[in-house]
């Protein structure tokens, strides 16, 4: 039987956190800048309770972060979600050039 060590969660962490940053760096869409910055914290989520289950399997301090993770990306998704519906109301487009409304 295969045993799926620490070393393959890290990896799949690794891999999962540079397709985020990659859509993050990449994309134009806020939309789908948020769907990768959603891709990067489940990355990190993946590797909290990786650590959690490899090096202190008896403590559930790993899992507890990822719970805190999740609930702050949803309230990031709630925010981020109401300043895109309005900024889309007054210029009707989600394209981050046209995010231009903090600038002096």
């Amino acid at each position: 039987m295969f045993s799926v060590g620490l070393d393959q969660y890290l990896i799949l962490s690794a891999l999962l956190f540079c397709i985020g940053l990659f859509g993050v760096l990449t994309q134009r869409n806020v939309i789908k800048i948020i769907m990768c910055l959603e891709i990067m914290l489940n990355a990190v989520n993946i590797s909290l309770i990786a650590f959690s289950r490899y090096v202190t399997p008896v403590t559930l301090t790993g899992q507890i972060f990822a719970i805190f993770v999740m609930v702050v990306a949803a309230a990031e998704v709630a925010v981020g979600i109401a300043i895109i519906f309005a900024i889309y109301r007054e210029r009707e487009s989600v394209d981050i050039e046209n995010f231009d409304i903090l600038k002096w």
